[in-house]
């Protein structure tokens, strides 16, 4: 597309205005301040920030492990199946308001079993958060289960088998967390059993201090990626 002889102080409304895709959205790190503390305040759970305001200024994320520090503690407050719901219609909604069509929700059950939630409770809320999106904004959502990578291959395969029951609405797999010592090879054999069970396998960059390409994609050729059009209308599995 050749913008060069539209004005630049039409773009942002321009951009405002164009129908968008979100390919990759880590559903619990769109966990905004306010609604960590309504979720707290519901599930009785106590944080370690005195306030919605204390909670934003810790937002000052200096690398990945800052952040991740800040996205676990805030998936803390997730605990029922509504809870889940709400925090993905939250993001709907703000996406709507973007103009977004589609998005393409990556989710890590690990962090929510871990601490005894449900496989259930998780994938239930979540889905349930996509059907209503689409009903009720005209954004549709698809859900891509991620493993962590700080976690051993044999956790990974655990909680594959907890998914199977939901197959049906997983759409693929993908991998996120501390990539440091944790490098993608290390899930091949869990990410070649998604691939026999149909689940689609998401392009994961292997980054590197001074990588002599721009990045190594997971499984070389064999990796795909979900989205296979660039017009709305055609955006399916």
């Amino acid at each position: 597309m050749n913008l060069a002889h539209i004005p630049e102080a039409r773009l942002p409304e321009l951009l405002r205005a164009m129908p968008k895709a979100e390919l990759h959205i880590h559903i619990e790190g769109s966990l905004e301040p306010e609604l960590i503390f309504a979720l707290a305040h519901r599930n009785k759970i106590s944080t370690p920030y005195p306030s919605v305001d204390a909670l934003r200024e810790a937002y000052a994320f200096t690398n990945l492990q800052s952040f991740l520090d800040i996205y676990y503690a805030g998936a803390s407050v997730l605990l029922e199946e509504q809870d889940f719901y709400d925090m993905a219609m939250a993001y709907f909604k703000k996406a709507a308001a973007d103009n977004v069509v589609h998005a393409e929700l990556f989710f890590d059950p690990q962090t929510h079993t871990a601490r005894g939630v449900p496989m259930e409770t998780v994938i239930n809320g979540l889905h349930r958060a996509c059907h209503d999106a689409k009903a009720l904004l005209d954004v549709s959502g698809l859900l891509i289960m991620c493993f962590l990578r700080h976690l051993s291959e044999e956790q990974a395969f655990a909680t594959l088998e907890q998914a199977m029951p939901y197959r049906d609405k997983l759409v693929g797999v993908g991998l996120d967390s501390s990539e440091l010592g944790h490098p993608p090879e290390k899930f091949a054999r869990v990410f070649a059993k998604c691939r026999e069970l149909g689940l689609r396998l998401r392009h994961m960059q292997v980054k590197k201090a001074r990588p002599p390409t721009s990045g190594a994609r997971l499984m070389s050729s064999r990796s795909s990626a979900l989205t296979m059009a660039c017009r709305p209308s055609k955006m399916r599995p």
